[in-house]
């Protein structure tokens, strides 16, 4: 998850980079070359790409479409640590939807986790007038994609191959997008074709490892560690994009890496416990 957070958060300052790309056509070229990769990978482990609940792995292409496309709008329209900020609401909200769909329900200490976690976030995220209240709406709207699309992922750990849950978001986003990127497309520059490349080869490393921690792990165990993200972000955001870092943020770093750590010492705890490789209650 670590890997994951770190991958995802390169990714996402790419997309800053390139505000002059539409978030459309960003999500269009992220597929097709994620598509690429994630075919000759099946290929090579001999895996055959069309899975076996192809409905469950449709529904999963299609939420996960939606978490990029509103999450890069919001990127290229906010501060990078407020964008991501808000995006880190799905952590909490993948644990809430995974005690109804997948019958996984968090502990009493990992709940206080992911509330120590989630104050964190709003800590790090303090009051950003710059954020107008439609582009909030857009950005919680991705945190409920994303939530959908991980429990997904997890529901899927028994049934199909890593790599054929990877397959799936490239494949649906590229069907769903790319007929729109067709006739609104922005030739992008020599520079911007680096940043793009770069967003497709970091999203394959993120998507890989973070699918390998969800088919390992219930929800309620490891998307206490995607809060981990939101310290790339700030960073990232405070080096290249000169967003500063107030003294409720750093509080609000403090709660989110210890509320990580001792959500993660709980699970490895009650692991040992019952004796089993992962807690799903």
């Amino acid at each position: 998850m670590m890997i994951s957070g770190l991958s995802f958060a390169l990714v996402h300052a790419a997309v800053k980079f390139i505000p002059r790309i539409p978030a459309h056509e960003v999500v269009t070229i992220r597929s097709a070359i994620s598509l690429i990769l994630t075919w000759f990978a099946l290929r090579r482990a001999r895996v055959h790409p069309w899975g076996q609940n192809r409905p469950m792995l449709l529904l999963r292409g299609i939420a996960g479409t939606g978490a990029l496309l509103l999450y890069f709008y919001t990127l290229q329209r906010m501060p990078l640590a407020s964008a991501a900020t808000i995006q880190y609401l799905h952590p909490i909200l993948t644990v809430i939807l995974a005690s109804f769909l997948l019958k996984e329900k968090a502990t009493g200490g990992q709940w206080a986790c992911f509330v120590a976690g989630f104050v964190g976030v709003l800590l790090v995220k303090g009051f950003d007038s710059r954020i107008e209240p439609v582009d909030l709406a857009i950005g919680v709207a991705s945190a409920c994609c994303s939530a959908i699309a991980y429990n997904m992922i997890r529901a899927l750990r028994h049934e199909d191959h890593p790599l054929v849950v990877i397959f799936y978001l490239p494949l649906v986003s590229f069907i769903m997008v790319s007929p729109w990127t067709a006739f609104h497309f922005v030739m992008p520059q020599w520079h911007e074709w680096l940043f793009l490349f770069a967003i497709g080869a970091f999203t394959q490393i993120a998507q890989y490892f973070m699918t390998r921690a969800y088919h390992a792990q219930s929800p309620a165990n490891i998307s206490n560690l995607n809060y981990l993200g939101i310290l790339y972000a700030t960073a990232i955001g405070f080096v290249f994009f000169n967003e500063n870092l107030e003294m409720l943020a750093a509080v609000g770093i403090l709660l989110i890496v210890g509320s990580a750590m001792l959500s993660t010492h709980i699970a490895t705890r009650l692991r040992k416990k019952i004796g089993k490789p992962e807690i799903v209650a």
